[in-house]
Parts: structure tokens; sequence; C-alpha cells
């Protein structure tokens, strides 16, 4: 049976269960509070990848996305996945696809994303390098995620 993959910013849609179990031990938030991954998607743009087995079936979500932005100058994007046995199918590039060509951050002056792994799928959509790294600045508390 043929698999159908579509995207949708439907909060309602999103499976919390699947967003958590996957952000609480990937690279970058490992040991999340569930607490504060809600917070997080509820003041974000959220993207979920979901793939639907055929017509009037119940789908399931297969892949995730947030941008944090103030739709005008700047946004970030973060979260970004595809769960492991939807990888290979174009979910990657569908998402990526469908946030950049959302209407409410088009325009905008920058949007930044960090990554590990995934320079390859980033590049396709125009992200590079920063050109003077020395001009990002940080605060980071590795500690954050112990506490809610």
């Amino acid at each position: 049976m043929a698999t159908h993959l579509f995207v949708s910013t439907e909060k309602a849609l999103l499976d919390l269960d699947a967003i958590y179990g996957f952000l609480s031990t990937c690279y970058w938030s490992p040991g999340i509070a569930r607490s504060r991954l809600e917070r997080a998607i509820a003041n974000s743009m959220c993207f979920g990848v979901y793939e639907r087995a055929g017509q009037g079936l119940q789908s399931r979500q297969v892949g995730f996305a947030r941008v944090v932005t103030d739709k005008a100058t700047y946004a970030y994007l973060c979260d970004v996945f595809v769960l492991e046995g939807a990888r290979g199918r174009g979910a990657g590039k569908l998402l990526m696809r469908t946030i950049l060509d959302h209407p409410e951050i088009q325009g905008l002056r920058r949007f930044c994303l960090m990554t590990r792994d995934a320079h390859g799928l980033y590049a396709q959509f125009g992200f590079a390098p920063m050109p003077d790294p020395s001009r990002y600045m940080e605060v980071t508390d590795r500690e954050s995620y112990k506490r809610d």
C-alpha cells in the first residue's frame, strides 16, 4: 500500500509523545523536560510531517520542526527531525520546502539554524556556514534541560 507524506502547521495534529520521545534523547536536547518542550511548541511555528497509508486512514507523525521567529526579520530553525523509518523517502526535503515556502516567513533578513550532521540537506535549500562566525555570540546553559 502506497503511503502519502504531508506537512501541516496545525498544532492539534502534533503527536507530543512522538516529539518528546525523539527530542528527549537526541544530541541537541537530551533530557529536556516535557513541560519545557510543550512551552517551546506553544510559542513557536511548528511543522509536523505525517504519513498516511491510503485514503481515510489515520495519519502518524514521522517528522517535526520548529521555527522561532518575529515573522518580519529573523527566524531560527530548530528541533528538526524525521524518524528513522521514514528517512530516505523525501520527508526532510518536503519539510524544508514547506517551511521555506510558508507565507508568514517570507522576506526575512536572516534565517539561521545549527546542525552537527545535516549540512548536505540544508545546503540544498540555500543555507551556508556563517561568513564571519566571529560575529556570532551566545550564552549557553548546558544544564538548563535538567531543570524545568
